[in-house]
């Protein structure tokens, strides 16, 4: 029995031993890593950071009525341009009962007093005329009798203004036609004839008639990311496309970056403006959406590689290539880097655009995994 065992492990020793010796004859039999290799090229290098957003423009105002009620016409239409003084719209007064009812109360009023005062002062001009009284006197009574006239027109007028909104004799100041307080493009026309409208006053914001702005200032108004937000700051270029203008873009300055930032999804973003370039009289309508590219740094015509080719030393974590020296031998080259693009690195120092760099990472035919 004891041989047996004996015998059968004899032969699994060699079994395993001729495997082995199969095993790294096949190995040496594999063919070699042929290591393939690209060069530097000249190019310019654009690091940027995207944000989303609209255009809008600048300022936008809205006309807004100065007395309450119904809309008679209006003589305007989103798209035309107008200038300061323009009319915008007609409105019909509706009354306050209230103040309708105080207002005539008040003519009413003036008229007795007009009435009395005009009495007085004939009595007084009378006396006058006889010597009884002074000429102090009588100025006295003539100014009282004119102060009454003019207190009854006033109620007389304030009565009309009430009833319909103006009177004879204040032209184009009536509070019922509203005029255009800039000029500019209109944007919108929220209401129509026959709506009712509340003036602006210092309790109620008013109901808006129309948006009124100037669209050759138009800026974008978009956010970024908190990750990106301390990467950028004011006076930096943009490149802004709008998606319903193909091949165009658009170049504007970053002027604002909003102190604080709002809760958008879960992310905190935080709203930038720039100022497109008044110079590009391309019609942008407002509101588009679009994306600007915020230019963080840019390399023109410099020595680039692809970032891949950039290998790290595991100790200091320093830059370097291999660069091709004979066939398939590579010498290390220490690299000074530049700005990235994420694809592309700038060099500044260590290759020649000539130089055969390393495809260090390569893909293996047949593994799909990276030879290292």
């Amino acid at each position: 029995m004891k041989k047996v065992v004996t015998i059968a492990i004899i032969v699994f020793i060699a079994v395993g031993f001729t495997g082995a010796l199969y095993y790294l004859y096949q190995k040496n039999q594999e063919d070699p890593t042929v290591y393939e290799t690209e060069q530097a090229v000249t190019q310019s290098i654009v690091k940027k950071t995207v944000a989303t957003g609209n255009i809008v423009p600048k300022e936008e105002v809205l006309i807004k009525p100065n007395i309450s009620g119904i809309i008679d016409e209006i003589y305007i239409e989103a798209g035309e341009r107008v200038k300061a003084g323009d009319l915008i719209a007609k409105i019909r007064v509706i009354p306050n009962v209230s103040s309708l009812q105080s207002a005539k109360d008040a003519v009413a009023t003036a008229r007795i007093n007009l009435d009395n005062e005009k009495k007085s002062y004939e009595r007084q001009e009378a006396l006058f005329n006889k010597g009884v009284i002074s000429q102090n006197d009588f100025d006295n009574a003539e100014t009282a009798y004119k102060r009454a006239q003019q207190n009854f027109r006033s109620a007389e007028q304030n009565y009309e203004i009430v009833r319909t909104g103006t009177t004879s004799g204040i032209g184009s100041a009536a509070n019922t036609l509203i005029r255009s307080t800039v000029e500019g493009m209109v944007l919108d026309v929220p209401v129509k004839v026959g709506n009712q409208v509340i003036e602006s006053n210092n309790f109620n914001d008013g109901t808006t008639l129309a948006t009124l702005a100037d669209v050759n200032e138009m800026i974008f108004e978009g956010k970024v990311d908190e990750s990106e937000v301390g990467k950028i700051k004011e006076d930096l270029p943009l490149e802004v496309t709008v998606g319903a203008i193909e091949n165009k873009t658009f170049n504007a300055v970053l002027d604002y970056i909003a102190p604080k930032g709002v809760e958008d999804n879960g992310a905190i973003q935080f709203e930038i403006k720039g100022t497109l370039d008044k110079a590009d009289t391309t019609f942008i309508r407002a509101g588009l959406s679009a994306n600007a590219s915020i230019i963080l740094a840019r390399a023109d015509s410099v020595l680039a590689v692809k970032e891949a080719l950039v290998q790290f030393d595991p100790k200091t974590q320093e830059p370097f290539v291999e660069v091709e020296t004979g066939d398939q031998e590579f010498e290390r080259k220490d690299l000074e880097l530049g700005i990235s693009d994420g694809i592309f690195v700038e060099v500044k120092k260590g290759i020649t655009k000539d130089d055969k760099i390393k495809v260090w990472n390569q893909i293996k035919q047949g593994d799909g995994l990276s030879a290292r």
